[in-house]
This record gives structure tokens, sequence and C-alpha cells, in this order.
């Protein structure tokens, strides 16, 4: 009933996803999100009342306490390209910079979780994707601040494991989407309900081909739950989360097309070094987390995920949150 846990960028999308899986335990007896609200927002936590949640405005990189976490989950940093590529250095502080703060916050025989992603794998020659793929990736491309802060900080996270033992728990995520995402995160399905929501063009960049593997938050938040405190689990990682369906652009462009009636798609120029596939080898996820699968099939995401935008987001709703506090120094 003692143990601390602190979760990094947890009002963020996922985050916020995550401070929900967490405060059904009743195994802690506090829980610090740290978040500087760059893409996070204050409203994605405003339903927590749980007294054991404290949430500290603060960059990750140079959050302070004296307090040591039996559990530290490590989300800070954007996760769109529009996003990362206008403040390169703020993304590499937040992943880099930031899990070596943390891990310095870690209690002895703490562990520490880290959510990575498929963009290390970069234009990938092969697909699916497995972890062992080291990928085909341009390191000082307009994408690298991102891709490579993530592999750099799975490297720092692995040799910390190696050299002082750390508990380790590292996934690589694969195109997440649903509730709570910011209408202008700039990634294909929220870019796309927001668009279809206000002015009616869904830009679809290039020919729309490029293919992604489309995995609702909820199944994908499952697995996390999972592989981070939940089941036994040895595996440290790289381990692959989502959903190992294979859909091209395009055809969730038109589905939202259908969906909302009087929007149309515009084609657009391609955005350079845009990755032409993404999808999963689940092999590994298969073993270690046994009997997991994404089941939300895009159709039904986007729906929800559609009527979640026009609850909440369109219509300008407006809710409290918890108000950040200050930890002891």
């Amino acid at each position: 009933m003692s143990r601390k846990i602190l979760v990094s960028g947890g009002a963020g999308f996922i985050g916020s996803h995550i401070v929900d899986r967490l405060v059904q335990r009743n195994d802690f007896e506090s829980l610090v999100i740290v978040d500087n609200f760059w893409t996070g927002l204050q409203s994605n936590l405003a339903h927590i009342s749980d007294p054991r949640v404290h949430l500290v405005q603060a960059d990750v990189e140079t959050f302070s306490t004296e307090t040591r976490f039996d559990e530290i989950i490590h989300l800070a940093s954007p996760a769109s390209p529009p996003w990362y590529m206008r403040e390169p250095i703020r993304t590499i502080n937040a992943n880099l910079m930031g899990a070596m703060n943390l891990i310095n916050k870690l209690t002895p025989g703490g562990k520490i979780s880290f959510a990575s992603t498929s963009e290390v794998y970069g234009d990938p020659l092969v697909s699916p994707q497995p972890e062992s793929y080291r990928g085909s990736v341009d390191c000082t491309g307009p994408r690298s601040s991102y891709d490579e802060s993530k592999r750099c900080t799975e490297s720092l996270l692995f040799e910390c494991r190696r050299t002082q033992g750390i508990d380790l728990r590292i996934v690589r995520l694969f195109n997440v989407y649903g509730p709570r995402t910011r209408p202008d995160d700039g990634r294909a399905v929220s870019n796309f309900l927001s668009q279809a929501l206000t002015h009616g063009e869904l830009t679809v960049y290039g020919d729309g081909m490029q293919s992604r593997s489309w995995g609702y938050v909820d199944d994908i938040v499952d697995a996390l739950e999972r592989y981070f405190w939940k089941d036994d689990v040895s595996y440290v990682g790289p381990l692959n989360i989502g959903n190992d369906k294979e859909i091209p652009v395009i055809d969730i462009a038109r589905f939202i097309t259908e969906l909302v009636p009087g929007s149309r798609i515009k084609i657009c120029p391609p955005i350079p070094q845009d990755p032409t596939n993404r999808r999963p080898d689940l092999t590994l996820c298969r073993q270690v987390l046994p009997g997991w699968e994404a089941n939300v099939t895009y159709q039904d995401g986007i729906a929800r995920t559609l009527q979640w935008f026009r609850d909440q987001v369109m219509s300008g709703a407006q809710t409290s949150a918890p108000t950040p506090v200050r930890l002891a120094d």
C-alpha cells in the first residue's frame, strides 16, 4: 500500500487512459502525474477525483522531487509529426533527457516502462516488422527528432538495465487513435475527423495508399496495462503492440466521408519521407500477452471516435481538471 507511481505525460492522449487504469488499483498510496501541457490537456483528467492522484505541471526533463517511485511510466513526448517537427530539440529533451531524469527517481529495484514507437523502423523494407528488424531510417531526416530520440532512449534504458539492474519494460506502439486525441493533433484519424466536422475537406497526401495499422486506444491500453504491471511478465522488450491489420490511409478517409455527409477528399502532394507502410509482427506480443488482440475494427473505432469529437471537441465543451501542485523538492 506504500507504493508510489509516476506517469510522465499523464494528461496526454494515451497517458490519461493509462491513468484511468492505474486508479483502479488499490496497491499504491500516491500517483504523481507530471505533464507540461505541451500536447496534453488538463481536461483529459477532469473526471479523476482520486485523492491519491497528484498533478504536477513541469517539464519531465527538469522535474525535481525528493520522492522516489516504485513504478515510473514514461510517456512524455509529442507523437504527431507536425508537433515534433516544429520543436525538435524539445522533443529530444522530453524523450531522452526525461528518461535520464526519471531513472534517478526510481527506488532500488523499481520499474520503469517506456513507450517507444514503430517509427524506429523508419520506412520499412520488411513487412510485417518484427522487433529484431533494425529498420530503414534516416537519422538526419525531418522526422528524426522523434524516431531517433525514441531509439536512443531505448538504448539508454537497456544500458541502465545492464549496468544498474533496473526493472524495465519497453513497448513500440503502432498508430493509436481514439477519444482524447487533440483535434489539432495532425495525425490521420484526428485530422480527418476534425476536417470532416468543420470545413469538410479531408486532406490525403500522395495517392493515399500508404498503409497503417490502426489500433483503437482501448485495445492498446489493455495490452499496456497487462505488460506494464498487471501480468507476471519477465520480458523487458522491445515489444510491438498494435493492430496487425494493415489499412491504406485513403480507405480511412473514404470511410469518414461516408460517416459525415457532405465531406470530401482533397488529394495533396506527398509529404517527404512519409513511411509507405506500417504493420507490426505480433508473434512475440502473442507469446508475452497470450490472448490479447486488437479486436476493435477501424470502422467501429472511428465511429466511436467521431462521436467523441462531436460530443466533446466540436461542441466546445469545457471541463475543469485537477489543479497542478508542486511536490516538495
